[in-house]
């Protein structure tokens, strides 16, 4: 371990490049990417919030092991209605039965936070938004899936591109739900000692 825990690196635990651009939001680079490599398959009876818990604690754990000095923050994203938990989409036609499950309801966005600073200790938070999206014509749902913008995205949709004029309101964090709640997570990086200022 570091003499210093200032001096300690910060490992991203994500390939998301929305994490990154929003971690410089705030004036933090991290030092590496380490992307996680974990089986995201939700339990059987498993509900939202539960699993965006532990995709982030598992996907911190599994490179904190790599990275055992350095501070590693991983994060999660996932998108619920009711206790269904929607997938990542991967091609047009879970995307498109995400968009028609979506379309004219409100659901849920978690997103859940894992840090592990040098030595192991923990920190875990999930923060949650609510999300209303408006009644989607075909014409709508058409538009949008040729823009691929879907691809890998929680739910079928990215809130910061095309989808934002699908959204008439939320209700909590928006950085939550694009991927990474800045305000917790900058709090959980400077409880546990990390300084932004020492990496510049």
């Amino acid at each position: 371990m570091p003499t210093d825990i200032a001096d300690a690196k910060l490992v991203l635990a994500s390939a998301s490049p929305r994490r990154r651009e929003l971690l410089a939001q705030i004036g933090i680079t991290p030092d590496a990417v380490d992307p996680a490599d974990i089986d995201e398959t939700p339990g059987k009876t498993e509900t939202p919030r539960p699993h965006a818990r532990r995709l982030a604690r598992d996907k911190a754990l599994a490179v904190a092991a790599r990275h055992p000095d350095a501070f590693v923050l991983a994060a999660d994203t996932v998108v619920g209605v009711g206790r269904r938990i929607l997938p990542k989409t991967e091609d047009e036609a879970s995307a498109r039965t995400c968009l028609d499950l979506l379309s004219g309801r409100a659901h849920r966005v978690f997103t859940g936070v894992c840090l592990v600073a040098p030595g192991g200790g923990q920190s875990l938070r999930v923060v949650d938004a609510r999300v209303q999206v408006k009644r989607l014509s075909e014409a709508e749902i058409a538009s949008y899936l040729a823009t691929g913008e879907w691809k890998g995205k929680a739910g079928g949709y990215a809130i910061q591109g095309h989808a934002s004029a699908f959204i008439p309101s939320i209700s909590g964090s928006y950085t939550a739900i694009v991927g990474l709640p800045l305000a917790e997570t900058l709090n959980m990086l400077t409880g546990a000692g990390f300084v932004a200022a020492s990496k510049s």
